[in-house]
């Protein structure tokens, strides 16, 4: 971590205290010991990487965006074409051929059952965006599983996303991907900012708060989500110049 000497002090906007969201000194009152807030992050990641049973775990924004930096990670190493066809379950939130297509790829809709968790088309990304249960992780060195922490999530922050694996290649293009190509080990005017990335990071009081509520969580939870709660996404007309039969 970069020195805080040189380091714009926080919060940057000299918010009065009453003013200020609570979660980071509520987790430094249970026992949680940081000196920058982005050190909660990290924290909060390796909390659920241990939890899912992965080495590693990067944070964003939102499960969408999970998937859409997952697409991308693949495409940087070659293991992706651009305008490539990637099956998708007909029946599932609507973002995620949403972000199949940001992307630069096609769709093709398949009529697939799953529950909690399902793996898009022979890609090594999962979307667990309704999975959230101890040792949750499926395993293998090049998985790329999401998760999501929105509102109806068995870990409700509100908003907040996470991709977990066990590729520290992965890990580390997806941490700088995350957060505007940067690397939070360095002092911001000594960073050359090695790739473009993405304004997805997750922010410390959200992280803070992942870390609340996960301490109320039990160990085991049923999933949240499966192909009958969605409708057939490939029946709507703003998908049809995107797909493939």
């Amino acid at each position: 971590r970069c020195s805080l000497t040189n380091y714009d002090s926080w919060p940057i906007g000299k918010l009065p205290k009453e003013w200020q969201r609570p979660e980071l000194d509520k987790v430094r009152k249970i026992g949680y010991k940081w000196e920058d807030p982005r050190d909660v992050v990290q924290m909060f990641e390796d909390t659920i990487a241990s939890y899912a049973g992965c080495k590693y775990a990067v944070s964003c924004d939102c499960c969408s965006n999970a998937l859409f930096l997952s697409l991308k990670y693949l495409e940087s190493i070659g293991n992706l074409e651009p305008n490539s066809i990637i099956e998708c379950p007909s029946r599932t939130y609507v973002s995620v051929p949403m972000q199949i297509i940001h992307a630069g790829h096609r769709v093709k809709f398949v009529d697939m059952e799953w529950d909690g968790i399902y793996q898009l088309g022979n890609t090594t990304i999962h979307d667990g965006a309704t999975m959230f249960t101890k040792d949750m992780f499926m395993g293998g060195k090049d998985t790329l599983q999401c998760l999501s922490f929105q509102l109806k999530k068995r870990l409700p922050i509100g908003r907040g996303g996470m991709i977990l694996t066990n590729d520290k290649r992965a890990y580390d293009w997806l941490k700088l991907a995350s957060y505007d190509g940067r690397d939070l080990d360095k002092y911001y005017p000594e960073d050359d900012f090695s790739i473009l990335g993405w304004h997805n990071y997750m922010t410390p009081e959200d992280a803070a708060r992942g870390l609340l509520l996960f301490n109320q969580l039990p160990e085991e939870n049923p999933n949240t989500g499966d192909d009958s709660k969605y409708t057939d996404l490939s029946t709507k007309e703003v998908f049809k110049q995107f797909t493939v039969e």
